[in-house]
């Protein structure tokens, strides 16, 4: 299960998908997001689909990799599904019991879990397709214009792709203290999911200790190297808009006002 989570994951490539502008990227990401929050109707859906499918496609990473990041979640989503379907009230279909689900809970409902895959696949996609030096590139240099009233824009950047860069790293962790445990005759797996819960906590421990000697090992060898922060620092890369950027950045906006449009057309 640990294993088929891919948001902070980088898939390398040579694509144009690969090869955009970290900030493009960065931006299209929350555009794309927005527009999600904006859909209404199931029409919307569909272009929703088409964008998501021709990225992939242009990326080439492969759609089993990225659905594969769905699985960890499938049960959050289907709890957000079950309680949109049973809490939303009006005309109700069927009863369970207590529990009414009615057609305006059923269509919610579907609304969040198709709001939820596809800020996964999303997300996951701006990760997969970006380096993590690309990424913190692109982080500061958004943030870059909030220096002028104090915002660290350098060092939250940095800390930003850490974190995102060390998800795979404690998963892989995590899956290693699990194995011994179970070795020494721990069991995750059997029980309900409150006991299987409770089962998880003796990991806690000793994956705080491996978290800890590694950002203090990670400090040591930033410090090794006289990293100094963001201040007169030189890069290798400056950061440059090309036509592909424009090109792509047009695409996305034309497909947020498309979203936008369709919210008040009633199909």
């Amino acid at each position: 299960m640990l294993k088929n989570i891919t948001i902070g994951q980088y898939f390398p490539g040579d694509t144009v998908i690969h090869n955009l502008d970290p900030r493009v990227k960065i931006i299209s990401v929350f555009l794309f997001i927005m527009s999600l929050f904006l859909i209404k109707t199931f029409y919307p859906y569909i272009l929703v689909i088409v964008f998501i499918g021709v990225t992939i496609t242009i990326s080439k990473v492969p759609i089993s990799y990225i659905l594969k990041g769905l699985k960890p979640l499938m049960f959050l989503i289907a709890i957000t599904f079950a309680i949109n379907a049973l809490m939303t009230k009006g005309e109700i279909i069927f009863e369970i019991g207590p529990l009414d689900i009615t057609k305006e809970g059923l269509i919610q409902a579907t609304f969040m879990a198709l709001r939820l895959i596809f800020l996964v696949i999303g997300t996951s996609l701006l990760t997969l397709t970006t380096s993590p030096i690309s990424l913190t590139d692109g982080i500061e240099s958004l943030l870059s214009p909030f220096k002028k009233i104090g915002v660290p824009a350098h060092e939250l950047a940095m800390m930003m792709t850490i974190a995102l860069r060390f998800i795979p790293t404690l998963l892989e962790e995590t899956d290693k203290i699990m194995k011994a445990q179970m070795a020494r005759g721990a069991d995750f797996e059997s029980g309900n999911i409150i006991n299987r819960a409770k089962s998880l906590v003796p990991l806690l421990v000793p994956l705080f200790i491996s978290a800890f000697r590694r950002a203090d090992e990670l400090a040591m060898a930033m410090e090794a190297r006289c990293y100094r922060g963001g201040e007169n620092r030189t890069r290798m890369r400056k950061l440059e808009l090309r036509n592909r950027d424009y090109i792509a950045t047009t695409i996305t906006v034309m497909f947020s006002i498309s979203i936008i449009i369709l919210r008040f057309i009633k199909l």
